[in-house]
């Protein structure tokens, strides 16, 4: 059920809902059901990734055979080109808090991201005018992600966030499935014009941006947390100060430690689908493809996984996640080959996904503060995003002087013993049904209503 935002808080009523002063603080959906605005943020993003995987389904094979870059470069490359969002991540998510317009601020980061797409079609063949149209597709990126999640945090029972974040990946991994086959598509039906592939990604992106604008709910719709409303008391814009202040919550400081430990080694999805793609010897026509078995394995889970996590505690899918990429390392490290090396690695990575994406969210969400929800995810995804980036600049840095099997053996290596650390930083930090709504309303209590 939905926590109303005052010590007093009435009981709830007959739908399940609480109360305040005789006022309905509801609900869009009785408890099992997605909210409204979670299907809609879905749909928003479902279309933003048909845009947006129709263009990088195959930037790391055109990196390292077309342009001729070396695992430490491209290493680089991609760490940057994934790490760029880290900072404005912080200025989205402080800004969606600060002036409580996350539909704003996301929207105006789904507009950049399809802009975007204008940018590559005016660069033609410039390697630097392509960087920059691709940096601002992450930029667009980073800025609409936390106010994104916290949209659907705010708009979910506090005891379905694994399924509201599960449902939403699985509707975002849907777009992320059904993109490359569009550029597919589309390249065979225009012969090879790569032209037409951007203008109809820049067309599908701002699809995106307009059903943003007609399907999510605004700061006054009843649909969110009454807490977050324009209308609500005490309701003071957070400073920029207090974001940093999470840092000194020792709760959100164990998720946020384990998140940024956990991507410091794990290596990125490009380096695994090159190791793939040079282990088996397959055509490099194949390889745009193998995204799409970590999609369709995504796409499969990402519910199953988020109802079990709000159902046994958040915290074990999540490291059992981190533990089925380390299963990828080390079949790509072992003796199998052929069909069942590429298939139980890309089903294994899929669980990956489904296993801590929309799960990690929904772990952070209960120990952050109603107000402060989308600048404590973008610290958290920020950590992620600088882990990631460390790691993506030292696994091509060892695969460069030291070749790819010592270099994965060592990030397995680095995996086991960063997931040692998570499950003890981690320890006590379920998130799951059993105590999630009372910390909340604990939370949000403490928040909305302070000790004069």
């Amino acid at each position: 059920m939905y926590l109303a935002s005052s010590r007093e808080t009435g009981a709830p009523a007959a739908d399940g809902t609480a109360t305040r002063g005789g006022t309905l603080q509801g609900a869009p959906g009785a408890r099992g059901r997605v909210a409204g605005p979670v299907l809609a943020l879905g749909a928003v993003s479902l279309v933003t990734d048909i845009s947006s995987e129709m263009v990088t389904a195959v930037l790391p094979l055109y990196f390292v055979v077309g342009l001729g870059l070396n695992p430490l470069q491209f290493g680089v490359l991609d760490g940057l080109y994934n790490g760029v969002t880290a900072l404005v991540r912080l200025v989205g998510g402080h800004a969606a808090d600060r002036r409580r317009c996350h539909k704003l601020v996301a929207g105006s980061g789904y507009a950049l991201s399809a802009l975007s797409r204008i940018g590559l079609l005016l660069a033609g063949s410039s390697t630097g005018g392509i960087g920059a149209a691709l940096a601002a597709d992450r930029v667009g990126k980073g800025v609409r992600t936390a106010p994104r999640d916290a949209l659907i945090s705010l708009s979910s029972p506090p005891d379905s966030l694994g399924r509201a974040f599960g449902v939403h990946r699985a509707m975002d991994t849907t777009g992320a499935l059904l993109g490359p086959l569009a550029a597919f598509a589309l390249l065979w039906a225009t012969a090879d014009a790569y032209d037409a592939v951007f203008v109809v990604s820049f067309c599908v992106g701002l699809l995106g941006v307009l059903m943003l604008l007609a399907l999510v709910p605004g700061r006054d719709s009843p649909a969110l947390r009454p807490a977050l409303r324009p209308d609500a008391a005490n309701a003071q814009p957070p400073p920029l100060r207090a974001v940093l202040g999470l840092l000194g919550d020792r709760r959100f400081q164990r998720v946020l430690l384990a998140a940024s430990l956990l991507g410091a080694v794990s290596i990125g999805d490009a380096f695994v689908y090159l190791l793939l793609q040079r282990r088996l010897e397959f055509a490099t026509s194949w390889f745009p493809l193998l995204p799409l078995g970590t999609a369709a394995v995504f796409l499969l889970l990402a519910v199953p996984f988020g109802r079990l996590a709000d159902r046994t505690g958040r915290r074990l899918p999540f490291l059992w996640g981190h533990g089925a990429l380390l299963a990828v390392y080390l079949l790509l490290l072992g003796p199998v080959g052929g069909w069942p090396l590429l298939c139980a690695a890309l089903l294994l990575h899929g669980v990956f996904y489904a296993a801590t994406d929309g799960v990690l969210m929904a772990l952070a969400a209960p120990v952050l503060p109603a107000r402060q929800q989308a600048g404590g995810m973008a610290l958290l995804q920020t950590g992620q995003a600088l882990g990631r980036l460390l790691a993506a600049v030292a696994f091509g840095a060892a695969w460069t002087l030291w070749g790819s099997r010592p270099a994965l053996a060592l990030a397995s290596a680095a995996l086991a013993a960063g997931l040692a650390l998570g499950a003890l930083l981690l320890r006590g930090q379920d998130g799951g049904s059993a105590g999630t709504e009372a910390r909340t309303a604990a939370r949000t209590e403490e928040e909305t209503c302070p000790e004069d």
